[in-house]
Order: C-alpha cells, then sequence, then structure tokens
C-alpha cells in the first residue's frame, strides 16, 4: 500500500526521506568498512550506488509502499545514519540500520528505531517489527536491547551478505512493548514460571 513520505522528529533527531542533496553524505558513510562488513551494501560502494539508492530503490519503497527508508539527521542538517523499515508480510516489518561512525555512542540509532516503530505501530498498522543482524554484529544488537527488543534467537542460514549466507541473531518489538495498542489482538503463549 503507497504511504506518502513522511519526515519524523525525535527529542534530537529528524527521520526524512533522502533527497539528491544526501547522495555525497550517504556515499562518504558507506566508504565504513564496518558498515560494507557487516550491511547487505555492495563493496566496494560507488557513487552511482549511493545515487541508484537515493533516486531509485529508495523512493519506490515508498511509492510501492514496500520499503520506507529515512535519512537520520542532526537539526542542522548531518548524517548520522540510514534507517529502512521493509514490510515483509500483513502487519510485520523489519528494521535496518546503519550509523555513521563519527555519530556512534550517542545513543541516536536507538532513538531513531524507536521513533520510526512507533510511526510503523501507528500509522502502518504495523503489529510486529523484526530486527535481523548476523550473528557478532554486537553493536546492532547493543541498538537492538536499548531499543527494548526481545532477543528470540538464531536463524540459522537466513541472512545472504554478498553472496555468502551466515547465521543471524532475530529479535522483536511490538506495540505493547511501547505502551501502544495492537491493531489485532494478540494472545501470548502463558509463560510456565
Amino acid at each position: 500500500m503507497e504511504h506518502p513520505p513522511v519526515t519524523l522528529t525525535g527529542a534530537r533527531l529528524v527521520l526524512r526521506p533522502l533527497g539528491p542533496q544526501d547522495t555525497e553524505a550517504v556515499y562518504t558513510a558507506a566508504q565504513d568498512p564496518d558498515i560494507q562488513r557487516w550491511t547487505t551494501i555492495p563493496s566496494p560502494y560507488l557513487p552511482e550506488h549511493a545515487r541508484s539508492f537515493i533516486e531509485l530503490i529508495a523512493p519506490e519503497g515508498w511509492t510501492t509502499g514496500a520499503m520506507f527508508t529515512f535519512g537520520v539527521f542532526l537539526p542542522g542538517g548531518a548524517l548520522t545514519g540510514v534507517l529502512s523499515l521493509t514490510m515483509r508480510s500483513p502487519g510485520t516489518a523489519e528494521i535496518g540500520f546503519w550509523a555513521v561512525r563519527e555519530h556512534r555512542g550517542r545513543g541516536y540509532t536507538t532513538e531513531a528505531v524507536l521513533t520510526a516503530t512507533r510511526w510503523a505501530f501507528t500509522t502502518l498498522s504495523v503489529d510486529r517489527v523484526e530486527w535481523r543482524a548476523e550473528v557478532g554484529n554486537a553493536p546492532s544488537l547493543a541498538v537492538a536491547e536499548h531499543a527494548g527488543f526481545t532477543l528470540e534467537g538464531t536463524l540459522r542460514c537466513a541472512i545472504d551478505n554478498k553472496g555468502v549466507r551466515r547465521d543471524c541473531w532475530i529479535a522483536s518489538l511490538l506495540p505493547s512493548d511501547l505502551g501502544l495498542p495492537s491493531t489485532a489482538p494478540y494472545i501470548p503463549t502463558p509463560s510456565d514460571d
């Protein structure tokens, strides 16, 4: 379902669709070996990859309602990262993100994740946001944990990163984790304690 691009504001950040003016900042940030190692972006990451992502892939996601990509910015305009919510099935989105090296460790990505997931829960009829990361990606895991995701386990052979299958961690965030109502009834499995 098509959704017009939106801009979201957090306490310290602005999340907005990327535009041509952001191409250089995305290209520069994506030169970081850690981003190339832990995400599925092309490596080497060339200027045409940034242009294609910003001018074709990200806008098409908004048009089709398949993927909602935000640039994460400080109010002054500096790029701190990129975040996407990809619709995986009705009511379920997967969140993915990367952070610009010089802005890591300040809680910006956690704030962006919470801002975007609140929007997904209240606007997109999403009842489950999944986070997946290759086993070993401790910084991504820390963001998920700080944002309140519940780690659900390890999926074997579940990520294809540049032609290599790898195991990944999976975690979820539900509207109730943020004190929000679900769009559909949810009956959790009773605990054995």
